[in-house]
């Protein structure tokens, strides 16, 4: 008999081996030990986070209700409140959560889902760099959503559930770009992190967990970011789908629905960033955002910033503005935006904006924000390029170094600048404060704002009840 090999017979069969091969490995590098690890931090009941991580949280907390609440009026926000109302309709109280800001009810999942995708479409809430995404913008609303059938949870309670969750998220997302060379939006990592909070909250059983887990990272929207980059619509960073499925993944796990384990939580390659959990405090390191502007904007933002205050820098006196940057701010939409999604990812218009108001609210990237002749005018004399030492520090930091041309020939440099709000430039609480009012000003009441100002302190006090917060935030606005 020859040894001659025997060929496939056609080359479907070795496609058909490659598969086999490719499950064989997937099955193999799952490791329950590492789970069960990540688990036992999850489900803990009596789980002890810091006190300075607890104040963290509460402010990160406060800042998203403020993001909140000014996405309110806004278009995207009608439309998912309006949409859940009518098709996430809960059969029993049981299952239905009050919207924040509008006062109606729907089902558990679509109250986070439309919650998420109103904070989503402000693009001013938190996010932490290693992911190059955002943690809050999913998991305050599932927070919110949970906590109306669990009406004696505690604000102290409340703020370790979500410590919690965004430890689980940022690692889910660190992993998940870790293991795939697309670029995802941040409802494909955050959904992991909703699902844990849920399980930490109704006490579930660690093989629920597990379900949930493999459920949210199968259903949650991969959707590719530079996609949504370069046309900004009011999908944005995939957050509210994020939610969305975080909460559905753990009710059908409930359920005795399975779903095949998440690698990002149990793939051996990964294993590494898991092993720090519950020591090593990530949120310590989100930042919080002084714009509602797409974050690789705030490097040179910052660099703009620095040169109206130190050196005066006013729009009028400037012939042409250079920026350079790294390689993800230089494919920020570049043209004159049309829409508010278009204005939150237009580097151009945000430095514009900047310069002519000295601030950037949401008026300016809504109604006649959006047609401010004084600021297309500026915007023609702004020129973006990528300048590599930028490009290669990212996503550790954001990076830019802008140069004003005067009318005068004088040039102004600003140096490099990273991006303002996060551990290594921190924002000032009364910045937060202001803040706060900027954000909400044009849909609560100052008594309002100062009233969720205040309970930031008092939810680590070990009696205060976490309702009293849902209380203040669900109904509809003042104005």
């Amino acid at each position: 008999m020859s040894q001659t090999a025997v060929k496939p017979a056609c080359k479907h069969a070795t496609l058909g081996q490659s598969l086999l091969q490719k499950v064989a490995q997937m099955s193999c590098v799952l490791d329950r030990p590492q789970f069960d690890r990540v688990a036992k931090f999850v489900l803990d009941p009596a789980l002890d986070v810091p006190q300075e991580v607890l104040e963290r949280i509460a402010l990160l907390l406060i800042d998203t209700l403020g993001v909140a609440a000014g996405a309110a009026t806004l278009e995207v926000g009608q439309i998912a409140r309006d949409f859940a109302v009518e098709f996430h309709a809960a059969s029993s109280d049981k299952h239905s959560a009050t919207l924040l800001f509008d006062g109606r009810t729907c089902a558990v999942p679509g109250a986070a889902w439309a919650l998420a995708t109103q904070i989503d479409n402000l693009d001013g809430h938190d996010g932490y760099n290693p992911t190059k995404g955002h943690i809050g913008c999913a998991l305050v609303p599932a927070l919110f959503a949970y906590a109306g059938q669990h009406p004696q949870l505690t604000g102290r309670q409340a703020l370790t559930a979500l410590a919690m969750g965004y430890e689980v998220a940022a690692r889910a997302g660190v992993a998940l770009h870790a293991t795939v060379s697309d670029y995802h939006t941040s409802g494909a990592w955050n959904a992991l992190g909703v699902a844990a909070l849920g399980a930490h909250l109704r006490r579930q059983t660690s093989d629920v967990l597990r379900e949930a887990l493999g459920i949210a990272e199968y259903h949650g929207p991969r959707s590719q970011m530079m996609r949504e980059i370069a046309n900004p619509t009011m999908l944005h960073d995939g957050s509210g789908m994020g939610a969305l499925v975080g909460i559905s993944s753990l009710f059908l796990a409930e359920r005795g629905f399975t779903g095949a384990p998440a690698i990002t939580v149990e793939r051996e390659d990964v294993a590494h960033i898991w092993e720090d959990l519950g020591q090593d405090w990530t949120i310590l390191r989100n930042y919080i955002k002084p714009y509602p502007i797409c974050r690789w904007a705030h490097g040179a933002l910052e660099g703009v910033r620095v040169l109206m205050v130190e050196q005066g820098l006013r729009a009028a006196e400037i012939e042409r503005l250079e920026v350079a940057t790294f390689a993800q701010s230089a494919a920020l939409f570049p043209g004159l935006p049309k829409t508010t999604s278009e204005a939150q990812y237009s580097l151009g218009f945000a430095l514009a904006t900047l310069l002519v108001h000295g601030r950037i609210g949401p008026e300016h990237i809504t109604g006649s924000g959006l047609n401010d002749p004084e600021v297309a005018g500026l915007h023609a004399r702004i020129t973006v390029r990528e300048e590599p030492r930028h490009s290669a520090r990212f996503p550790g930091g954001r990076w830019s170094d802008v140069t004003a041309i005067l009318q005068d020939g004088r040039r102004l440099t600003s140096g490099d600048a990273n991006a303002r709000g996060g551990p290594e430039a921190p924002m000032p609480e009364a910045d937060v404060r202001a803040k706060l009012g900027a954000m909400a000003g044009h849909v609560l009441s100052e008594g309002r704002i100062a009233a969720l100002w205040d309970i930031k302190h008092r939810l680590l006090q070990p009696d205060m009840l976490f309702s009293e917060m849902a209380d203040l935030v669900t109904p509809a606005p003042d104005r």
